[in-house]
């Protein structure tokens, strides 16, 4: 999962001032990968409340396509 707050729909609303991303992003300028573990990780910890979840939303033109 690429994680670019840039990208995000819900940047500068109150979704982005309770996501977990700009914590991760403190120390780090642009988008990062963050690996499928590490993502149900955050969901877990989210999950059971000890941080705020992962609030991106991309744009609906940047979803994969589907195959079939």
């Amino acid at each position: 999962m690429i994680i670019d707050c840039n990208a995000c729909n819900m940047q500068a609303t109150t979704a982005c001032d309770e996501c977990i991303v700009p914590v991760l992003l403190h120390q780090m300028s642009g988008p990062f990968d963050l690996a499928t573990d590490e993502a149900d990780a955050l969901e877990n910890l989210a999950d059971a409340g000890l941080v705020a979840p992962l609030r991106l939303v991309r744009p609906a033109d940047d979803t994969p396509a589907a195959t079939g």
